[in-house]
């Protein structure tokens, strides 16, 4: 080829630069959509390749460890792609796609029956192909993957045609980078939710979440759930055992926290923290929040009994409250946490400490969002730690009424 750059040299037509400038727009385009779509990619580039070089076939390998696989094709007998996948290609001088890898460098046979270290009759007899263009896909010099043309002729491919699926080549790996990216953050995202909520995994890497943690104002409904009995019961139990009941606990009552939607601020021995309509909003927090802590006491009650067989006398009270607090991260460098602080926090944690075994206690301002949707049963005015005057409370008593 020429030693002037390809991107300098221009189509022979208007026409042609249109349509090559319409085929790349579109490849994009792809590359753009959300969600991604690596195999729509894939398909975009042969699409145009195999139409504006006047191919017949076209087909895409991609770099896994040692060898190449077939993981695209256009056209492509169903015989020829059974052997193709079958037969992983080793980069070699025997092969278009070996050649290309080797190379590093768009790799151009215009006869294969002419071109004397081709050797490899399998893959001609099934294709019966005769010109082929190879080019690789350059990442860090290494040719992660290759796009290969065939045609049934032997009619040579011209340098604009070579230069155009580059272009395409060049496309195609962005497309693979995005791929590896958008794989690295899932895993991630997965991983950190494992630790964290997947509420709060989902906002760390979100385009606003870094607005979100470093802090904003929202209406919550707090949830705190508080075994009874618990720290009688770890006096006497080998720490096995208490273990062992903890553990009990959190898977069952974890599966409800992420099932209803809420956000496990964290787990405190025995006890947890649960609020909802943050980060992600829920107009209904307040009912959600009252349906969880139910589920929470039924799936509990299974728990007690299994315990009681046992011997081991717990309980589980619930508090729960609404209002306005400061959401965002805190901690230090190496070790954050995604909190709520307000009076509405201190509130859910003291109605908690009211509740009695199997007890489920509401602030006034929770009960007055699901007034007449569950029988309740006005506790009156509570002298609680850290407020200066007494907080009306609620019980729920009866079942709840509304479906979601």
């Amino acid at each position: 080829m020429p030693e002037e750059s390809l991107t300098s040299r221009r189509p022979a037509t208007l026409e042609d630069e249109l349509a090559q400038r319409i085929a790349l727009a579109q490849v994009l385009r792809a590359i753009s959509q959300v969600p991604f779509d690596l195999d729509l990619v894939f398909r975009t580039i042969l699409e145009h390749a195999v139409r504006l070089c006047n191919a017949e076939r076209g087909f895409v390998y991609l770099l896994d460890g040692e060898v190449y696989r077939h993981v695209a094709d256009l056209h492509g007998p169903p015989d020829v792609v059974a052997f193709n996948i079958a037969n992983p290609i080793r980069p070699s001088r025997k092969t278009l796609t070996g050649r290309t890898a080797l190379e590093r460098k768009p790799v151009h046979i215009p006869d294969v029956l002419e071109d004397p270290e081709y050797d490899y009759p399998e893959a001609l007899s099934l294709g019966q192909f005769r010109a082929m263009l190879g080019v690789p896909m350059l990442r860090d010099d290494v040719a992660v993957g290759i796009i290969n043309l065939w045609r049934d002729e032997p009619r040579p491919f011209s340098d604009h045609e070579i230069e155009l699926v580059t272009l395409f080549a060049d496309q195609a790996v962005i497309a693979l980078e995005t791929s590896r990216l958008l794989a690295t953050v899932e895993r991630q995202r997965g991983e950190l939710a494992r630790f964290v909520s997947p509420q709060v995994a989902a906002l760390i890497s979100s385009p606003d979440g870094e607005a979100l943690l470093a802090g904003h104002r929202r209406e919550i409904t707090v949830v705190f759930c508080d075994l009874r009995g618990f720290t009688a019961f770890s006096e006497v139990a080998e720490p096995e055992e208490v273990l062992s009941v903890l553990r009990d606990f959190h898977a069952a009552v974890g599966p409800l926290i992420v099932e209803h939607g809420g956000t496990l601020e964290r787990f405190a021995g025995d006890g947890l923290m649960v609020f909802f309509n943050d980060p992600v909003p829920d107009p209904d927090h307040a009912r959600q929040a009252i349906r969880m802590a139910l589920a929470t006491q039924a799936r509990f009650a299974e728990l007690a009994n299994r315990w009681a067989v046992l011997g081991y006398v717990l309980g589980l009270g619930i508090g729960i409250a609404s209002g306005y607090a400061t959401m965002g991260r805190i901690g230090f460098e190496g070790r954050f946490d995604y909190a709520a602080v307000g009076s509405v926090v201190n509130l859910a944690a003291r109605l908690c400490a009211e509740a009695a075994p199997g007890s489920i206690v509401l602030s006034q301002r929770t009960a007055s969002a699901v007034e007449g949707e569950a029988e309740l049963r006005p506790l009156g005015q509570l002298s609680l730690k850290g407020f200066s005057r007494p907080m009306v409370a609620f019980e729920v008593v009866g079942p709840w009424a509304a479906p979601r």
